[in-house]
């Protein structure tokens, strides 16, 4: 296998309900190891850019409005397939679908509140990464 970046962010309804110390555990139980963690609050603008590849579906106004409402945690893990690792791990986009032992379907039953996003490749996982560690794009780095 390849060594590769992921990126995964935690996002406001995992946060909220106290899950980011089980989705680390998970990441790092798997063999992933963690190269970048941060918490932030993301600005509008940035969950945007975050969810840019989605503007114009239904869904993206929700999706972006929902991404900015809370504290949400950065994640940059790394390990061989890391990509298909994550993603296997989270499980399908619709919490109500996805398979118990995935995190996802241990945890979410809802499309929009489901937990975690994870990049779809590793070049989205850098492109992506680049938006929620820029301090520019937190709401309590920008206030300051």
């Amino acid at each position: 296998m390849v060594r590769e970046l992921e990126f995964l962010l935690i996002k406001p309804d995992g946060v909220r309900r106290g899950l980011i110390g089980e989705v680390i555990r998970r990441l790092e139980a798997k063999g992933l190891r963690i190269v970048g963690l941060k918490m932030l609050r993301l600005t509008r603008e940035c969950a945007e850019r975050l969810y840019d590849v989605h503007r114009g579906k239904s869904f993206y106004e929700g999706l972006v409005e929902f991404m900015s409402s809370g504290p949400v945690v950065a994640v940059l893990v790394e390990g061989d397939g890391a990509v298909e690792v994550v993603r296997t791990m989270i499980g399908p986009t619709d919490g109500r679908r996805a398979p118990p032992g995935t995190i996802r379907g241990d945890y979410s039953t809802s499309v929009l509140e489901n937990i975690v996003h994870a990049a779809d490749s590793e070049e989205r996982a850098k492109y992506e990464a680049g938006i929620a560690f820029d301090p520019s794009c937190d709401v309590h780095d920008r206030a300051v």
